[in-house]
């Protein structure tokens, strides 16, 4: 949100660049930007091809290519420390202190927020000057912060995405990202690997599943083929005993009728002791 109001406040000074034909109008043109209200990214407007193009052929507008370059990733301490850069006007002073405060919370060093810390960076000669610029930025939405004048620091706890990249941070950010890709790609593959793994296991244990249902199924069949030859073998046995006892009993039947047919004629034996005992 803040980056969109501060480069549609930069939008005109672009736009105005275009026409820009000779140095004093491009030194204005930077002394406006980097006046006006909610400009707080510069950017585009220090790679305007018309403004770079008067810089390379009038070395008399360097000056003022070097301070928007501070006011783009710079700091109020290193426009103290460079000699020969035009003069501030107050809203000047004022916006690139509130930008050197951005860098200095965003730093995330506990040290730069100490009231004594930021009065030497910015330049301030009071703690209330001091706590009156941070009050400032705040309003402005700049940070979220809190003054501890007891324990002489400032509690920052957010900071507005409003300072460009500095050139060598552009190239840092670009080998901290290239190994990050580098990491993400790696991993990835590990993840491909393990994927692959993972499937395989689960498709060898499918087919040991089937194998063993499969082997399960076949056991049950024979074991159902094996019940039937043995019923079958019960049977086939029932029914030899029950020839068997059919044969014995129709033995027994002729053997009774046999006895039955023998029983009445006395045999020559008998008639001989018959015979004796008449005499």
């Amino acid at each position: 949100m803040e980056q969109t109001k501060a480069l549609n406040a930069l939008e005109p000074f672009i736009a105005l660049s275009k026409s820009a034909t000779s140095p004093r109008a491009a030194a204005d043109l930077i002394e406006r930007a980097t006046s006006a209200p909610n400009t707080y990214i510069f950017t585009e407007l220090l790679q305007s091809p018309q403004i770079q193009t008067l810089a390379a052929s009038h070395p008399d507008l360097q000056p003022h290519l070097a301070l928007l370059r501070i006011f783009s990733y710079g700091d109020y301490d290193t426009y103290e420390s460079t000699p020969g850069l035009p003069p501030l006007g107050d809203a000047q002073r004022l916006k690139l202190r509130q930008l050197s405060l951005l860098s200095l919370a965003a730093s995330g060093r506990r040290q730069d927020l100490a009231y004594e810390r930021l009065r030497q960076s910015l330049r301030l000669d009071s703690t209330r000057e001091l706590e009156t610029l941070v009050t400032t930025a705040i309003y402005a939405g700049l940070v979220d912060a809190k003054l501890d004048p007891a324990r002489q620091r400032v509690q920052v706890t957010r900071v507005a995405a409003l300072r460009d990249l500095h050139p060598d941070d552009v190239t840092g950010m670009r080998t901290a990202l290239r190994g990050w890709s580098d990491r993400c790609a790696s991993v990835l593959d590990d993840i491909e690997r393990h994927t692959k793994r993972v499937r395989a296991a689960a498709a060898a244990r499918a087919a040991a599943e089937t194998e063993a249902a499969d082997k399960l199924t076949k056991a049950v069949a024979d074991l159902r083929d094996a019940d039937k030859s043995t019923l079958a073998r019960e049977q086939l046995a029932r029914r030899g005993m029950s020839k068997r006892s059919m044969l014995d009993a129709a033995a027994k039947a002729r053997g009774d009728e046999a006895m039955d047919l023998d029983g009445p004629f006395p045999s020559d034996d008998s008639k001989k002791r018959a015979g004796k005992r008449k005499m």
